[in-house]
């Protein structure tokens, strides 16, 4: 059996002002400057995985960025997030406004970044708590409940 050694390198993420949205990441979560590496701004990120910026004329198309953080990084974070009075959501849909999660026993948030991409702070992956946690996740308690209802 082969060992698996594929990792995610760099994803482009599209901005009307390049260097102002990685600077926006890195000030939020903590990094360290973005740099110019041709017509990107690069956001380096732990595990030498990186997010590079570019100019996009016209709309943005929302996309969806995680971020596995630590308790303590979470903290920091979030304190940010506030002192910089930006809305954030207990859950993807922005349905529960000025509330945090605590699915699969750890803690997570959303909020926007100034392109209207939807970032997310999780301390827990998606399903760590499976479904003995006294709070699963939306998914995994989903499954759970459809997987009940198939049986006799």
């Amino acid at each position: 059996m082969t060992t698996n050694t594929v990792q995610l390198n760099h994803t482009i993420v599209a901005a009307h002002d390049k260097m102002s949205a990685a600077i926006f990441l890195s000030e939020i979560l903590g990094l360290p400057k973005p740099f110019q590496l041709g017509m990107f701004a690069v956001v380096q990120l732990n595990g030498g995985t990186s997010l590079d910026f570019i100019n996009s004329e016209g709309e943005i198309n929302s996309q969806h960025y995680a971020f596995s953080v630590t308790e303590v990084e979470f903290d920091e974070i979030f304190a940010r997030i506030r002192e910089r009075h930006l809305p954030y959501w207990a859950d993807p849909y922005r349905t529960e406004p000025d509330q945090i999660n605590t699915w699969d026993g750890g803690r997570g948030v959303y909020f926007d970044d100034p392109n209207g991409h939807l970032l997310e702070i999780i301390t827990r992956p998606y399903g760590s708590g499976g479904t003995s946690s006294s709070n699963p996740h939306p998914l995994l308690r989903t499954a759970t409940d459809a997987e009940r209802m198939e049986k006799p």
